[in-house]
């Protein structure tokens, strides 16, 4: 599953990474210059915030919660 994230600067960076290492599944955010785990930090400081970004989370995970913390900086879906 996929959707897209806004990620602004480094506060955002540190806001995305502390909601998401509450949760026990694998969460990958992914961008032209590569794929990261939002869990780490240093990653996460990797990624060109000049570009789209999609956060990437398996199919088979219950994401309601992970949506709802994370809800400030995700894409509206149309």
């Amino acid at each position: 599953m996929t959707r897209g994230i806004k990620v602004k600067n480094t506060e955002d960076i540190q806001k995305i990474n502390q909601i998401v290492s509450h949760f026990g599944f694998d969460i990958w955010i992914h961008g032209k210059s590569g794929m990261v785990d939002a869990k780490s930090l240093l990653g996460m400081f990797l990624l060109s915030l000049n570009e789209p970004l999609q956060l990437v989370v398996e199919d088979d995970v219950d994401t309601t919660a992970l949506f709802k913390e994370l809800g400030d900086y995700l894409e509206i879906e149309d």
